[in-house]
């Protein structure tokens, strides 16, 4: 990501401190979200249909609902080093239950020296460009090495790649895919709220005639790590070039830990976007009217009671239109598995599913 993200850390790995020095506050909005069916098993697990050979399970990437079809990319964590051997994955489901893996989009090296800027791979997250009628894919690569006691090295300097799918029109969303290039990455143009992780997540959405994108970073090169944020970059077209919004950013939406936010637009023009948050058995979501300024963030709790299958809830995976202000909500979480449990570092390694709930305006 998940969500990373990725970034993938555990949340204990944070430091929060008393008081931070964010962007300007941005306006408020009444709306809220609200669960109105939860599921009370994952629908997606290693012990699924076509999962064999997935040691760690799933986290993060996007669902889409196209022609009545569910369409999901994700992150495979198939293998080790622990999040690093990675597999990036398309899978597609007509009910939202049962699924069907369609193909590998893509493979890490799993290269653990810190040598291969391509050892890990994260959050495979398509986006449509009406503009060149084509489906185009942003990835995370990282690379990787063993952590130190000062340093977070299993995936850092994440640079995010673009993809376009080889089948033009809506029907290529499945790919395949072919790699065009870098288009963000840690440099001299980083903002100072940007460190060693480099960037960790990246989604773009449209507004009006042009393109906003929400991407994140942390400073893993200190540990604990003290804050873990979001900006926002634009550009002309997808393809870049993407210019950080510095003026804005980080984003005033959560106090402590945000990551990969992806965006919805709602039919009146506004936009919500849903992300990983570090509320229990929760996900974060903030609403903005123009695409730039984005209110404080809101928890919808996605498991509670005998509901609770995880001991972790990771990311989102998108708000999915399904009616009149009601959405489909994917998301990837640990599971609660007996003998299975954080390490002293609070890195927990039970395998990553998929959940889902049903939600709508309150």
């Amino acid at each position: 990501m998940s969500a990373i993200s990725r970034n993938r850390r555990s949340k204990a790995l944070l430091l929060f401190p008393a008081t931070l020095v964010l962007a300007a506050s941005v306006p408020t909005f009444g709306q809220e979200l609200e669960a109105t069916r939860r599921w009370q098993q994952p629908i997606l697990t290693v012990h699924s249909q076509q999962a064999q050979g997935n040691k760690y399970g799933f986290e993060g990437g996007r669902v889409l609902k196209i022609k009545g079809t569910y369409h999901l990319f994700t992150s495979e964590m198939v293998g080790d080093p622990h999040w690093v051997k990675m597999r990036l994955a398309y899978w597609a489901s007509r009910d939202r239950i049962h699924w069907k893996r369609i193909r590998t989009l893509m493979e890490s090296s799993g290269d653990f020296t810190g040598k291969d800027p391509r050892a890990a791979l994260w959050s495979p997250l398509p986006v449509f460009d009406p503009k060149e009628n084509h489906w185009n894919l942003f990835y995370v690569a990282y690379q990787a090495a063993p952590d130190t006691a000062q340093q977070w090295l299993t995936n850092y300097e994440g640079r995010i790649w673009r993809a376009v799918s080889t089948v033009p029109g809506e029907d290529g969303v499945g790919g395949p895919y072919k790699d065009a290039g870098v288009i963000l990455q840690r440099g001299k143009d980083s903002d100072s709220w940007e460190g060693l992780q480099g960037t960790d997540s990246f989604f773009p959405f449209n507004v009006g005639d042009h393109w906003y994108a929400f991407y994140g970073s942390a400073h893993t090169e200190k540990l604990p790590i003290s804050l873990w944020q979001v900006g926002l970059a634009t550009a002309p077209s997808l393809a870049g070039p993407w210019t950080r919004c510095t003026k804005l950013n980080p984003l005033d939406v959560e106090k402590r830990f945000i990551e990969n936010p992806i965006v919805t637009k709602l039919d009146d023009g506004s936009y919500i976007a849903v992300y990983d948050t570090d509320a229990p058995h929760a996900i974060g979501y903030t609403f903005s009217r123009d695409g730039t300024h984005w209110s404080p963030g809101q928890h919808l709790v996605v498991q509670e009671g005998s509901e609770i299958w995880a001991s972790e809830v990771r990311t989102p995976l998108g708000l999915i239109p399904e009616g009149p202000d009601t959405f489909t909500l994917f998301y990837t979480a640990n599971e609660t598995v007996s003998g299975v449990s954080p390490d002293a570092n609070g890195i927990n390694s039970a395998p990553g599913s998929m959940g889902l709930v049903e939600v709508r305006w309150k």
